[in-house]
């Protein structure tokens, strides 16, 4: 009886043992697999972070790169259409639906490259533009620095012509020029002219023409375009 009463009571002491062995392996299972899950989920929202970063710098690029003009005269749909930034005029009458059968394109460069906030006005065949009609259209230019007179088929006469070409080989003091003298830099909207007069405001004249760069908006490639327009006195 003392033989049996000891082996039972070692048979117990094995029991104990694996049944804790048992135990802390399950435990031990719990928690990496917790553990696991944890990294799994900071991996996910890491993840889900970094697209939503993506997303939203795609959503704000593709809102940059985007240009409205007006477009009317012998086109379908009269009205304000939306493009991508470097659009063609002929880009713009196809999403006005296109051109009427009596729509006239002879003076019209189609090839013209666009920029953010133009008019384009289409003619009809055998449309005639009085001379005085001609000059309130220039007025408009000068006065909005908006109204493409080289795509509406506005035919000018010799004095007219001069005169664009004497304002066209003017170059545009960067320290004085308005806001809307401004945005007949290619490239440079309303909102970016802004840009330039407030930093102006905020930090006195520009020293260099290179230093326009310094204006939100304004990079290398948008510089090369109006270096030869612009000038600092």
């Amino acid at each position: 009886m003392i033989m049996m009463y000891e082996f039972n009571k070692k048979q117990k002491i094995i029991m104990v043992i694996i049944g804790s062995m048992i135990i802390i392996a399950f435990l031990y299972y719990i928690y990496t697999k917790e553990d696991d899950s944890v990294i799994f989920a900071e991996e996910n929202m890491i993840g889900n972070i970094a697209e939503d970063i993506e997303e939203s710098e795609e959503t704000t690029k593709e809102e940059i790169n985007k240009i409205i003009v007006h477009v009317s005269g012998a086109v379908n749909k009269e009205g304000i259409v939306e493009l991508e930034e470097n659009s063609r005029i002929s880009d713009a009458i196809n999403k006005a639906e296109g051109l009427k059968e009596n729509a006239d394109t002879k003076n019209i460069n189609l090839a013209f490259k666009l920029e953010d906030g133009m008019k384009i006005y289409i003619p009809t065949i055998g449309e005639e533009i009085e001379k005085n009609e001609q000059i309130q259209n220039k007025n408009r230019i000068d006065e909005t620095s908006k109204y493409v007179t080289s795509s509406s088929g506005v035919i000018q006469d010799e004095q007219t012509n001069g005169q664009s070409e004497e304002k066209k080989n003017e170059k545009i003091n960067i320290n004085t020029a308005t806001q809307t003298e401004l945005e007949t830099l290619p490239g440079i909207g309303p909102s970016t002219s802004l840009k330039i007069v407030n930093y102006r405001e905020e930090n006195g004249n520009f020293k260099t023409i290179e230093d326009i760069k310094e204006v939100s908006g304004i990079g290398d490639a948008k510089y090369e375009n109006i270096k030869d327009l612009i000038c600092v006195k």
